[in-house]
C-alpha cells in the first residue's frame, strides 16, 4: 500500500512545471559564479570536460536499465541527439566559461536573462512558431536590454566595436542554448536519465581533443580542493539536477513557456555575485536587466 502511494508521489512531483522551471535558474547562476570565481584557478575546458564526465558517471548506474532499453532509439536518432549535444553540453558551458575569465559574473547572469526571448525567435526560425506584432515589440526591447548589458550601458562601445571579448564568449554560448532549448521538442522520446546520460558522454568525449590541447598548452587542471570542489559542484547541480529539471519542464509546458524561467538567472545571480564575490550593481545593469523584464512579458504574452 506505501510503496504504491509512494511512486504516484514522486511522479507528481516530477510532473510540477512550475517547480522544475525554478530550480534551473538557481543552478545555472550559481554556475556562472562559481566559473567567475573560479576563473583563475581552474581551466575552463577542464572544468567543462570533468564536469561532463563526471555527471555522466554519476547518472550511469541509476540510468542503465533505462540505457539499454532506449539504445537502439538513441542509435537511430543520432543525428539530433549529437546536435543537442553540441549545442547544449559541448559548447554552452565551454563557451560560458572562457567568458568568465574576461568578464564578470553579474554580466553573465544578465545576458543569459534574453534566453527566453532568443528561444522565441529560435522557435519562429526553426519551426515557423508565429509570432504576434506584440511579441516582436517585446523581442526587439529584450534584445536592446541585452545590447545594453554587452556594452556595459556605454554606445560608445557598440560604436567604436570594443566589446569585451568575454560578453561576445556569453552571448555565443546563450544563443546556442536558445537554439538547443527550441529543438528539444525533437529529442528522442525515450527516458530523461537516458537522454541525459548519453548526452553528458557524448559532451564529455567532444571536448577531451580540447582539453588535452589545453592540458598540453600549459593549462592543466590543478589537483586542489577548489577545483576538485568546484567539478563535483557543476556536475551535481547546473549539470544533473538543472538538466533533468529543465528537460522535464520543455516536455511539460513547451521550449517558449519553460524558457521563462531563465530569467530568474539575473535575479539569483545578482544576489550570490554580491553576496559571495563583492561585486557591485551597475546603473546599466538595472535598465538592461528592466528592459529585458518587459521584452519578457510582452513576448510571452499569449493571444487571446
Amino acid at each position: 500500500m506505501s510503496g504504491n502511494a509512494t511512486a504516484p508521489a514522486g511522479r507528481r512531483l516530477f510532473d510540477q512545471a512550475w517547480l522544475l522551471m525554478m530550480l534551473p535558474p538557481l543552478f545555472w547562476a550559481s554556475n556562472a559564479v562559481l566559473g567567475r570565481a573560479v576563473a583563475g584557478q581552474v581551466p575552463p575546458v577542464g572544468l567543462a570536460f570533468w564536469r561532463w564526465t563526471l555527471g555522466a558517471l554519476l547518472v550511469l548506474p541509476f540510468a542503465w536499465r533505462h540505457l539499454r532499453v532506449d539504445a537502439p532509439v538513441l542509435k537511430r536518432q543520432w543525428k539530433i541527439v549529437l546536435l543537442l549535444t553540441v549545442l547544449g553540453i559541448g559548447v554552452f558551458n565551454t563557451f560560458l566559461y572562457i567568458g568568465l575569465n574576461t568578464t564578470t559574473a553579474l554580466n553573465a547572469v544578465m545576458m543569459q536573462s534574453s534566453m527566453p526571448v532568443l528561444i522565441v525567435l529560435m522557435s519562429l526560425a526553426l519551426f515557423g512558431d508565429r509570432v504576434s506584432a506584440l511579441q516582436a515589440v517585446g523581442i526587439a526591447i529584450s534584445l536592446a536590454g541585452a545590447t545594453t548589458l554587452i556594452a556595459r550601458g556605454d554606445p560608445a562601445v557598440l560604436l567604436g566595436l570594443q566589446l569585451n571579448a568575454g560578453d561576445l564568449w556569453i552571448f555565443a554560448a546563450v544563443l546556442c542554448y536558445a537554439a538547443y532549448t527550441a529543438l528539444l521538442r525533437r529529442r528522442p522520446n525515450v527516458h530523461g536519465l537516458s537522454f541525459i546520460v548519453a548526452t553528458f558522454a557524448a559532451g564529455a568525449l567532444m571536448l577531451l581533443p580540447f582539453y588535452v590541447w589545453e592540458t598540453v598548452g600549459g593549462r592543466p587542471m590543478p589537483l586542489t580542493p577548489t577545483a576538485l570542489g568546484a567539478i563535483v559542484y557543476v556536475a551535481l547541480f547546473p549539470s544533473i539536477l538543472a538538466y533533468l529539471c529543465f528537460n522535464r519542464s520543455v516536455a511539460l509546458v513547451g521550449a517558449n513557456t519553460a524558457g521563462l524561467a531563465i530569467h530568474l538567472i539575473p535575479v539569483f545571480g545578482s544576489l550570490l555575485a554580491i553576496l559571495f564575490l563583492g561585486e557591485q550593481p551597475h546603473l546599466y545593469h538595472g535598465i538592461g536587466i528592466a528592459l529585458i523584464a518587459v521584452g519578457i512579458v510582452l513576448a510571452t504574452r499569449r493571444r487571446g
